[in-house]
Protein backbone atom coordinates (compact mmCIF):
# COMPACT_ATOMS: atom_id res chain seq x y z
CA UNK A 1 0.00 0.00 0.00
CA UNK A 2 1.62 3.50 -1.07
CA UNK A 3 1.76 6.40 1.17
CA UNK A 4 -0.52 8.47 -1.13
CA UNK A 5 -3.32 6.17 0.23
CA UNK A 6 -3.39 7.02 3.25
CA UNK A 7 -2.69 10.56 2.78
CA UNK A 8 -5.40 10.71 0.65
CA UNK A 9 -7.78 9.43 2.85
CA UNK A 10 -6.17 11.41 6.29
CA UNK A 11 -6.67 14.11 3.57
CA UNK A 12 -9.99 13.93 3.16
CA UNK A 13 -10.79 13.86 6.98
CA UNK A 14 -9.27 17.40 7.25
CA UNK A 15 -11.06 18.56 3.96
CA UNK A 16 -14.52 17.81 5.48
CA UNK A 17 -12.81 19.13 8.75
CA UNK A 18 -12.92 22.35 6.99
CA UNK A 19 -9.38 22.72 8.50
CA UNK A 20 -6.43 23.83 6.50
CA UNK A 21 -3.82 24.81 9.05
CA UNK A 22 -3.26 23.38 12.49
CA UNK A 23 -4.24 20.38 14.21
CA UNK A 24 -7.22 18.57 14.23
CA UNK A 25 -8.84 16.05 17.28
CA UNK A 26 -10.05 12.80 15.12
CA UNK A 27 -12.75 11.96 17.93
CA UNK A 28 -14.00 8.94 15.78
CA UNK A 29 -10.33 7.25 15.31
CA UNK A 30 -8.87 9.35 18.91
CA UNK A 31 -6.15 10.65 16.60
CA UNK A 32 -4.73 13.24 15.91
CA UNK A 33 -4.33 14.72 12.04
CA UNK A 34 -1.96 18.27 11.12
CA UNK A 35 -1.88 19.94 8.13
CA UNK A 36 0.21 23.07 8.07
CA UNK A 37 0.80 25.56 4.63
CA UNK A 38 4.37 26.74 5.43
CA UNK A 39 7.16 26.56 7.55
CA UNK A 40 6.60 26.96 11.67
CA UNK A 41 8.65 28.33 14.48
CA UNK A 42 9.95 25.98 16.90
CA UNK A 43 7.32 24.76 19.22
CA UNK A 44 7.31 22.90 22.93
CA UNK A 45 5.02 20.49 23.49
CA UNK A 46 5.01 16.68 26.00
CA UNK A 47 5.44 13.95 23.54
CA UNK A 48 3.43 10.71 25.47
CA UNK A 49 3.48 7.48 24.28
CA UNK A 50 2.82 7.71 20.86
CA UNK A 51 3.21 6.40 16.77
CA UNK A 52 3.71 9.67 14.48
CA UNK A 53 3.54 9.19 10.33
CA UNK A 54 4.72 11.65 8.38
CA UNK A 55 2.46 11.70 5.30
CA UNK A 56 4.00 14.56 3.76
CA UNK A 57 6.70 17.30 4.50
CA UNK A 58 9.36 17.18 6.96
CA UNK A 59 9.84 18.57 10.41
CA UNK A 60 12.62 18.47 13.14
CA UNK A 61 12.05 16.99 16.49
CA UNK A 62 13.50 16.28 19.68
CA UNK A 63 14.93 18.08 22.84
CA UNK A 64 17.81 20.29 23.07
CA UNK A 65 20.28 18.00 23.14
CA UNK A 66 19.24 15.78 20.71
CA UNK A 67 17.13 16.76 17.12
CA UNK A 68 15.45 14.22 14.83
CA UNK A 69 14.55 15.35 11.13
CA UNK A 70 11.45 13.18 10.06
CA UNK A 71 10.33 13.01 6.38
CA UNK A 72 7.47 12.03 4.54
CA UNK A 73 7.60 8.00 4.22
CA UNK A 74 9.25 7.86 7.69
CA UNK A 75 7.34 7.20 11.48
CA UNK A 76 8.33 7.69 14.42
CA UNK A 77 7.99 6.15 18.34
CA UNK A 78 7.80 8.08 21.39
CA UNK A 79 8.50 5.65 24.21
CA UNK A 80 8.32 7.92 27.43
CA UNK A 81 6.41 11.36 28.11
CA UNK A 82 9.27 13.42 26.64
CA UNK A 83 9.44 17.49 26.55
CA UNK A 84 10.01 18.04 22.74
CA UNK A 85 10.84 20.85 20.61
CA UNK A 86 9.41 20.54 17.06
CA UNK A 87 9.51 22.90 13.94
CA UNK A 88 8.01 21.58 10.56
CA UNK A 89 10.66 22.40 8.04
CA UNK A 90 9.03 21.84 5.01
CA UNK A 91 5.97 22.38 3.75
CA UNK A 92 4.15 24.68 1.24
CA UNK A 93 0.33 25.41 -0.01
CA UNK A 94 0.65 22.89 -2.82
CA UNK A 95 2.21 20.57 -1.10
CA UNK A 96 1.23 20.82 2.76
CA UNK A 97 2.95 19.55 5.56
CA UNK A 98 0.49 16.05 7.21
CA UNK A 99 0.84 14.18 9.96
CA UNK A 100 -1.05 11.64 12.07
CA UNK A 101 -0.34 10.97 15.97
CA UNK A 102 -2.09 7.21 17.17
CA UNK A 103 -1.71 6.78 20.96
CA UNK A 104 0.04 3.69 22.05
CA UNK A 105 -2.35 1.96 24.63
CA UNK A 106 0.96 0.52 26.82
CA UNK A 107 -1.65 -2.00 28.44
CA UNK A 108 -2.44 -3.39 25.14
CA UNK A 109 1.19 -3.75 24.20
CA UNK A 110 1.85 -5.68 27.62
CA UNK A 111 -1.08 -8.29 26.56
CA UNK A 112 0.26 -8.65 23.08
CA UNK A 113 4.23 -8.76 24.16
CA UNK A 114 4.69 -12.58 25.04
CA UNK A 115 3.19 -13.31 21.68
CA UNK A 116 5.82 -11.79 19.89
CA UNK A 117 8.79 -13.67 18.66
CA UNK A 118 11.75 -12.80 20.92
CA UNK A 119 13.74 -9.43 19.26
CA UNK A 120 17.74 -9.25 19.95
CA UNK A 121 19.32 -9.18 23.11
CA UNK A 122 22.13 -7.43 21.75
CA UNK A 123 22.49 -3.84 23.65
CA UNK A 124 20.60 -1.31 21.44
CA UNK A 125 22.91 1.52 19.62
CA UNK A 126 20.88 4.14 20.85
CA UNK A 127 18.32 4.44 23.65
CA UNK A 128 17.15 7.67 22.84
CA UNK A 129 12.93 7.32 23.51
CA UNK A 130 12.29 8.47 20.23
CA UNK A 131 12.82 5.82 17.48
CA UNK A 132 13.11 6.88 13.65
CA UNK A 133 12.34 4.47 10.98
CA UNK A 134 11.11 4.01 7.32
CA UNK A 135 6.97 3.56 8.06
CA UNK A 136 6.21 -0.06 8.12
CA UNK A 137 3.93 -0.72 4.86
CA UNK A 138 1.55 -3.65 7.16
CA UNK A 139 0.90 -0.62 9.60
CA UNK A 140 -0.19 1.53 7.08
CA UNK A 141 -2.16 -0.56 5.46
CA UNK A 142 -3.95 -1.03 8.86
CA UNK A 143 -4.09 2.42 9.62
CA UNK A 144 -5.65 2.74 6.01
CA UNK A 145 -8.33 0.10 7.16
CA UNK A 146 -8.28 2.09 10.43
CA UNK A 147 -9.71 5.12 9.67
CA UNK A 148 -11.80 3.94 6.90
CA UNK A 149 -13.91 1.63 9.50
CA UNK A 150 -14.06 4.85 12.41
CA UNK A 151 -16.30 6.30 9.48
CA UNK A 152 -19.41 3.66 9.92
CA UNK A 153 -21.02 3.15 13.11
CA UNK A 154 -21.01 -0.32 13.03
CA UNK A 155 -17.32 -0.65 11.78
CA UNK A 156 -15.99 1.33 14.43
CA UNK A 157 -17.66 -0.32 16.98
CA UNK A 158 -16.56 -3.90 15.93
CA UNK A 159 -13.75 -3.55 13.82
CA UNK A 160 -11.90 -0.67 14.78
CA UNK A 161 -11.10 -1.95 17.77
CA UNK A 162 -10.00 -5.31 16.25
CA UNK A 163 -7.38 -3.31 14.02
CA UNK A 164 -6.42 -0.78 16.56
CA UNK A 165 -5.02 -4.25 18.43
CA UNK A 166 -3.57 -5.11 14.95
CA UNK A 167 -1.87 -1.73 14.51
CA UNK A 168 -0.12 -2.62 18.46
CA UNK A 169 0.50 -6.13 16.97
CA UNK A 170 2.01 -4.80 13.60
CA UNK A 171 4.37 -2.59 16.10
CA UNK A 172 5.75 -4.72 17.89
CA UNK A 173 6.63 -7.17 15.23
CA UNK A 174 8.35 -4.43 12.91
CA UNK A 175 11.03 -1.77 12.84
CA UNK A 176 10.03 -0.32 16.22
CA UNK A 177 9.84 -3.28 17.95
CA UNK A 178 12.82 -3.32 19.82
CA UNK A 179 11.96 0.23 21.60
CA UNK A 180 8.89 -1.23 22.40
CA UNK A 181 10.29 -4.22 23.99
CA UNK A 182 12.70 -2.47 26.17
CA UNK A 183 10.11 -0.21 27.20
CA UNK A 184 7.73 -3.33 28.30
CA UNK A 185 10.13 -5.60 29.78
CA UNK A 186 9.82 -4.09 33.57
CA UNK A 187 13.18 -5.62 34.64
CA UNK A 188 14.52 -2.87 31.26
CA UNK A 189 16.79 0.29 31.98
CA UNK A 190 13.43 1.77 29.70
CA UNK A 191 11.03 0.76 31.95
CA UNK A 192 12.86 2.17 35.10
CA UNK A 193 13.03 5.46 34.03
CA UNK A 194 9.92 5.12 32.35
CA UNK A 195 8.60 4.69 35.98
CA UNK A 196 11.23 7.81 37.32
CA UNK A 197 9.44 10.11 34.43
CA UNK A 198 5.92 8.79 36.20
CA UNK A 199 6.92 9.51 39.66
CA UNK A 200 8.40 13.14 38.08
CA UNK A 201 5.10 13.91 36.29
CA UNK A 202 2.63 13.06 39.55
CA UNK A 203 4.69 15.11 41.86
CA UNK A 204 5.66 18.01 39.47
CA UNK A 205 5.82 20.16 41.95
CA UNK A 206 8.17 18.46 44.59
CA UNK A 207 11.51 19.59 44.56
CA UNK A 208 13.78 16.48 42.59
CA UNK A 209 16.04 14.12 44.48
CA UNK A 210 17.93 12.87 41.96
CA UNK A 211 19.59 9.98 45.15
CA UNK A 212 15.44 9.29 45.82
CA UNK A 213 14.45 8.67 42.33
CA UNK A 214 17.19 6.21 41.51
CA UNK A 215 16.74 3.97 44.76
CA UNK A 216 13.16 3.50 43.70
CA UNK A 217 13.77 2.12 40.53
CA UNK A 218 16.88 0.07 41.68
CA UNK A 219 19.47 2.01 40.02
CA UNK A 220 22.77 3.51 41.46
CA UNK A 221 22.69 7.41 41.60
CA UNK A 222 25.51 7.80 38.73
CA UNK A 223 23.66 4.69 36.58
CA UNK A 224 20.36 6.36 36.73
CA UNK A 225 21.36 10.35 35.96
CA UNK A 226 24.01 8.37 32.95
CA UNK A 227 20.68 6.31 31.58
CA UNK A 228 17.82 9.08 32.14
CA UNK A 229 19.64 12.07 30.67
CA UNK A 230 20.51 8.95 27.69
CA UNK A 231 16.45 7.70 27.08
CA UNK A 232 14.85 11.46 27.86
CA UNK A 233 18.05 13.24 26.59
CA UNK A 234 18.12 15.73 29.21
CA UNK A 235 18.68 15.60 33.23
CA UNK A 236 15.89 14.84 35.57
CA UNK A 237 16.12 18.37 37.08
CA UNK A 238 16.13 19.76 33.49
CA UNK A 239 13.00 17.39 32.62
CA UNK A 240 11.24 18.31 35.43
CA UNK A 241 11.51 22.23 34.36
CA UNK A 242 10.40 21.59 30.56
CA UNK A 243 7.46 19.64 32.49
CA UNK A 244 6.67 22.58 34.74
CA UNK A 245 6.28 25.22 31.77
CA UNK A 246 4.80 23.24 29.63
CA UNK A 247 2.16 22.43 32.45
CA UNK A 248 1.83 26.07 33.42
CA UNK A 249 1.78 27.18 29.51
CA UNK A 250 -1.16 25.08 29.52
CA UNK A 251 -2.94 26.48 32.75
CA UNK A 252 -2.43 30.17 31.38
CA UNK A 253 -4.04 29.43 27.79
CA UNK A 254 -6.98 27.40 29.70
CA UNK A 255 -7.88 29.08 32.83
CA UNK A 256 -7.79 32.97 34.52
CA UNK A 257 -5.40 32.03 37.67
CA UNK A 258 -2.88 34.43 38.11
CA UNK A 259 0.26 34.16 37.05
CA UNK A 260 1.71 33.73 40.14
CA UNK A 261 -0.85 31.39 41.10
CA UNK A 262 0.35 29.33 37.96
CA UNK A 263 3.80 29.66 38.81
CA UNK A 264 3.51 28.39 42.70
CA UNK A 265 0.93 25.37 41.77
CA UNK A 266 3.70 23.73 39.35
CA UNK A 267 6.79 24.16 41.82
CA UNK A 268 8.02 27.34 41.55
CA UNK A 269 9.16 29.58 44.86
CA UNK A 270 9.70 32.65 43.19
CA UNK A 271 7.30 34.54 40.28
CA UNK A 272 10.39 36.46 39.02
CA UNK A 273 12.18 33.02 38.18
CA UNK A 274 9.58 31.32 36.82
CA UNK A 275 8.63 34.30 34.31
CA UNK A 276 12.57 34.40 33.61
CA UNK A 277 12.98 30.53 32.72
CA UNK A 278 9.27 30.91 30.86
CA UNK A 279 10.34 33.77 28.60
CA UNK A 280 13.64 31.78 27.89
CA UNK A 281 12.06 29.00 26.53
CA UNK A 282 9.12 30.29 25.22
CA UNK A 283 10.64 33.63 24.21
CA UNK A 284 7.64 36.02 25.85
CA UNK A 285 6.74 36.81 29.17
CA UNK A 286 3.61 34.64 30.87
CA UNK A 287 1.28 37.50 30.46
CA UNK A 288 2.59 38.16 27.22
CA UNK A 289 1.79 34.70 25.90
CA UNK A 290 -1.39 34.96 27.31
CA UNK A 291 -2.96 37.73 25.33
CA UNK A 292 -1.90 36.27 22.24
CA UNK A 293 -4.06 33.19 23.06
CA UNK A 294 -7.19 33.37 20.63
CA UNK A 295 -10.41 34.47 21.92
CA UNK A 296 -13.03 32.08 20.77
Amino acid sequence: MTPETLLNRVSSILDQSGLRQGALFHEASGTHLMRHESLTSQNATVYRPLLCLILQGAKDVGTSAKTLTVRAGQSLIVSHALPVLSRITEAAPETPYIALVFPLDLGLLRTLAPDVLPWSDTRPSDPFSIHLCDTDEEVEDALRRYYGQCEVDSARRLLAPITAREIHARLLMGPHGETLHRLLWHESTASRIFQATRDIQIHLAKTIIVTELARNVGMSSSAFFEQFKAVTGTSPLQYQKDLRLLRAREALQTSSAKVSEIAFGVGYESSAQFSREYSRKFGRSPRKDRELVPVE
